[in-house]
């Protein structure tokens, strides 16, 4: 198991771990990751691993066997040998990208109140897949909600119920492509809002800014019919095309 730092501190940029194992494709597995593994549209985390004698550039992180995490080497590289102890830094920018813009869909999934079907994160923009019925809102009108949510600086925090009262309240799960991950006994959720300025709760494990006042201005881009009830949304960051 990889115990991952990025859960219990999203900002932190370096850390000390040990190398547990190494794959067979080249990968570095860590007894404690900064890096996030890919999963639920969100891209794993770049950066590099450093060691005595030896420096490794990551190009993304992926999830393992059981609950262990993957560094994949940017390009062929000697890998630090099982037991050393490393020190681990990630692209700061890119991750701190992906937390907003992964906020940003959040509140994406508030201002269209649709079923999710799909979804995908980058540094600057993201995606969200609706299981809509007819024709989509005014684009002008859901860019203002946003912008009102994100103006509003609401506390984005985290809370953890078993799966048992995950399955005893399914409307939690607003993503119909991808089920929150089981087998721990507990799921994550990430709220948004507190007391009754609360506006979104779902099970989520990826990293997300502290205040949606972080993410900034956000313009609505295309959007696309993927399907006869299924649209696709893209929002940026920034207000300027």
């Amino acid at each position: 198991m990889t115990e991952p730092l990025f859960r219990a501190d999203a900002y932190r940029k370096s850390a000390t771990a040990r190398v547990t194992g190494l794959t067979t494709e080249g990968g570095v597995v860590l007894d404690r990751s900064l890096f996030y593994a890919r999963a639920g549209g969100q891209p794993g985390d770049s950066g590099r691993i450093t060691w005595k004698g030896g420096r490794l550039s990551v190009a993304t992180a992926v999830k393992g066997e059981g609950e262990s995490i993957v560094l994949l080497a940017a390009e062929p590289a000697e890998l630090p040998p099982v037991g050393a102890e490393i020190e681990q830094h990630i692209d700061w920018d890119r991750r701190y990208g992906h937390m907003r813009v992964h906020t940003a869909l959040h509140l994406l999934s508030v201002a269209l109140p649709w079923p999710v079907t799909g979804g995908a994160i980058s540094t600057d923009k993201g995606r969200l897949d609706f299981d809509m019925d007819g024709p989509p809102p005014d684009k002008a009108v859901v860019e203002g909600q946003l912008n009102m949510l994100v103006e509003r600086d609401l506390a984005v925090t985290e809370d953890w119920i078993s799966e048992e009262d995950l399955d005893a309240n399914p409307g939690l799960v607003k993503t119909m492509s991808v089920a929150p991950p089981r087998g721990q006994g507990r799921i994550r959720l990430v709220r948004i809002g507190t007391g009754d300025g609360q506006v979104d709760l779902q099970p989520c494990g990826g990293t997300h800014v502290a205040r949606t006042g972080e993410i900034g201005p956000l313009r609505i881009g295309k959007i696309e019919n993927k399907g006869r009830q299924n649209r696709r949304v893209t929002i940026h960051l920034g207000d300027e095309a």
